[in-house]
């Protein structure tokens, strides 16, 4: 009979510790993915590793020049947070000198262009913004895309040694800007 307690008490335990379990989704399930996963765009200049961490929005049937992103505004440059740029070396960015250290990178579209923000204020959501700490600004080089780019990417291409191309793409725009390591 003791026996018979102990076991109905150990069942019960055992199903209310499996009935408090959160529930895993498994590969292939119903997992929702996030509507603007995190992302990095990460390269090498002389043997240091240069970092963006963003979240990468999708346009999903939006206009994105002029309407998601106002032209005469502000832009997050990505999506969540603000986008962080990591550098442990002094870079050149287009005209624009940086120091080693961390930084928000915001965006300034017009219909003519887009300027790129270095700004010295770090950790903050990604739609908080303070001029007054803007290390300084630098266009970017405007070209089109082979064809709607659904998910906005930032990347580096061309690297070679102290010198790459930092790209940011979206929708049919491909913006770009030298980067080198001082």
């Amino acid at each position: 009979m003791m026996r018979r307690k102990f076991m109905w008490s150990l069942g019960g335990l055992l199903l209310a510790t499996l009935s408090t379990v959160p529930v895993v989704a498994q590969a292939g399930g119903d997992a929702k993915k996030p509507a603007s996963p995190p992302a990095q765009a990460a390269v090498t200049l002389n043997g240091k590793k240069i970092t963006i961490d963003y979240s990468a929005p999708s346009m999903r049937g939006r206009k994105i020049k002029g309407g998601l992103i106002p032209y005469g505004q502000v832009w997050r440059t990505g999506a969540n947070s603000a986008t962080t740029l990591k550098t442990p070396v002094d870079l050149k960015i287009g005209d624009l000198n940086v120091p080693a250290g961390t930084y928000t990178i915001y965006s300034w579209p017009t219909e003519q262009d887009v300027t790129l923000i270095i700004n010295k204020q770090t950790g903050q959501w990604g739609t908080v913004y303070d001029e007054k700490q803007d290390l300084g600004r630098t266009k970017l080089t405007a070209a089109g895309t082979d064809g709607p780019v659904e998910t906005f990417k930032i990347h580096f291409e061309g690297t070679n040694g102290s010198q790459t191309t930092l790209h940011l793409t979206w929708e049919n725009w491909d913006l770009s800007t030298p980067v080198v390591a001082q």
